[in-house]
């Protein structure tokens, strides 16, 4: 059994996700700031049949993120799949004028420090599998910036970059890096834009091994 880790991991997207994973044989990790959420969610899990285990790390610190990544192959096994979706802290979303560059300490730390130690982590696992996928879950801002929301619309980008470049890197070792692109928020209530719609494209993103960006709906949309 291989292991999907969710960098983020909470009770909407994340645990969609996992069921979806989870159902193609995929033990979880779910990797988190809050030790007592990430366990109920792992609990939940678990009795539903799901091999799961939750893990505590603070992206903005890249040292917690190796260790629960590396805690979590111990755990439950190799990682074939690494998801990294945490939800951005309202305090990056100021608008452009009123963002100084002590602002963007965070969003930076948060959306490019995180996810490259991330990388660094699960990538030499992958190539011993032979395999495997990265997926990034960002907002519209990614691609589309937006001028009241700088913080992340200028981490987004670097992370978007970062992840464009893998994704030519990494073709070689059969490792797909992808983005999942969801404007506006997720929705329960939308068709394309709740939990297990997105779940389902996520799954496919890994499966089908195609483009490296997908967007949930259009960008105009929303």
């Amino acid at each position: 059994m291989t292991t999907l880790a969710i960098v983020g991991a909470g009770r909407g997207l994340g645990a969609a996700v996992a069921r979806r994973f989870a159902r193609e044989g995929f033990a979880v990790a779910l990797i988190s700031r809050n030790r007592e959420h990430v366990d109920a969610l792992a609990s939940d899990l678990a009795a539903e049949g799901i091999s799961a285990a939750g893990f505590v790390a603070n992206v903005r610190e890249p040292a917690s993120i190796a260790a629960a990544l590396e805690a979590a192959t111990e755990k439950l096994g190799p990682i074939e799949v690494l998801q990294y979706s945490p939800l951005p802290q309202k305090d990056f979303m100021r608008p452009v004028l009123e963002t100084t560059s002590a602002d963007l300490v965070g969003p930076v730390e948060f959306s490019i420090f995180g996810p490259v130690a991330a990388v660094h982590q699960v990538v030499p696992g992958m190539r011993f599998l032979g395999g495997g996928s990265i997926l990034f879950v960002n907002g519209g801002t990614a691609v589309k910036p937006v001028g009241r929301l700088a913080g992340t619309s200028i981490a987004f980008a670097g992370q978007s970059a970062f992840a464009t470049m893998l994704h030519d890197e990494l073709a070689g070792d059969d490792i797909h890096v992808a983005q999942l692109i969801i404007p506006g928020s997720i929705d329960e209530n939308h068709p394309q834009k709740n939990p297990a719609a997105l779940a389902d494209l996520l799954w496919n993103m890994h499966k089908e091994r195609n483009e490296f960006r997908t967007y949930a709906t259009e960008l105009d949309a929303d």
